[in-house]
């Protein structure tokens, strides 16, 4: 897999480094003892998050072909061949710097933002996953998407090495203001109450995923509000309700603890 020469390359034209794969002679595999239950592993969960500036250029070139980074990956919908790669650069570094596991749900994708969030369907078996784009490639005509080993198991695309897919952009809604700038007005009054939004999707899928990830944090109050945004339907999940600035600050460390830094403050009134 020609991948890991290309992020080589890719780091050290945009100020960034990491571990050679050029001294990486074995070829790439699955590994020899899986010590996890793959079909137990969850699918990414769409969340806002910024666009990270390492593995972000405008543009890059790559064999004397030149690829533009897209601007967002709302819209973004194709068809084409899906790889994987493993145990060859588990541990080695992805293109934003973070470090490749084999294990999570994630994808290299030549052009689409990092981070982003898309849905790889095998137009074969009609699997479907989530998975969260932190590298850059495949860099093989043809290939939209490269898989983590456990993505492409789930996709049911290990085997084989390739499948023709359907790779299509998932959007989370960003928050309009942080925690940080709302907290501060709210002085609780008498019959209001507040409630922290975590996420917003225009799946509800993707919201009641959310939801569960909170239980699963013991974080056991919330709920799933539906609302209109420029003619779509948005499922708001949210944290609450709170009565007090105390109560407010003490779940939104949680969150942020958790990786939930953003989130947005609701006042209503208590019926």
């Amino acid at each position: 897999m020609n991948k890991r020469l290309i992020a080589l390359l890719f780091f050290l034209t945009s100020g960034c480094s990491t571990s050679s794969p050029l001294n990486a002679q074995n070829k790439d595999s699955a590994p020899d003892h899986v010590p996890i239950n793959i079909s137990s592993v969850a699918d990414a969960v769409p969340k806002y998050e910024k666009r990270t500036r390492a593995g972000n250029p405008p543009k890059y070139e790559v064999f004397g072909k030149q690829y533009k980074v897209l601007a967002k990956s709302k819209g973004y919908q194709k068809r084409g061949i899906a790889s994987w790669y493993g145990t060859k650069f588990h541990g080695r570094k992805t293109s934003n710097g973070e470090v490749y596991d084999m294990y999570g749900m994630t994808a290299a994708h030549k052009t689409l933002p990092i981070p982003s969030y898309v849905r790889v369907t095998n137009l074969k078996n009609k699997k479907t996953i989530v998975v969260r784009v932190n590298d850059r490639g495949p860099f093989h005509e043809n290939r939209v998407i490269d898989l983590s080993y456990t993505a492409a198991v789930k996709l049911g695309i290990l085997k084989k090495g390739t499948g023709f897919v359907e790779v299509t952009a998932l959007e989370s809604v960003n928050p309009e203001a942080s925690i940080e700038e709302d907290v501060q007005l709210f002085l609780p009054k008498q019959g209001e109450m507040a409630y922290l939004q975590v996420g917003a999707f225009s799946n509800q899928r993707y919201a009641k995923q959310l939801q569960n990830e909170m239980i699963s944090r013991q974080i056991l109050d919330s709920r799933i509000q539906v609302a209109q945004q420029q003619g779509n339907q948005v499922y708001k999940v949210q944290v609450g309700p709170f009565y007090t600035t105390q109560q407010i600050d003490n779940v939104n460390e949680k969150l942020a603890h958790i990786g939930y830094k953003k989130t947005k403050l609701i006042v209503e009134k208590e019926i």
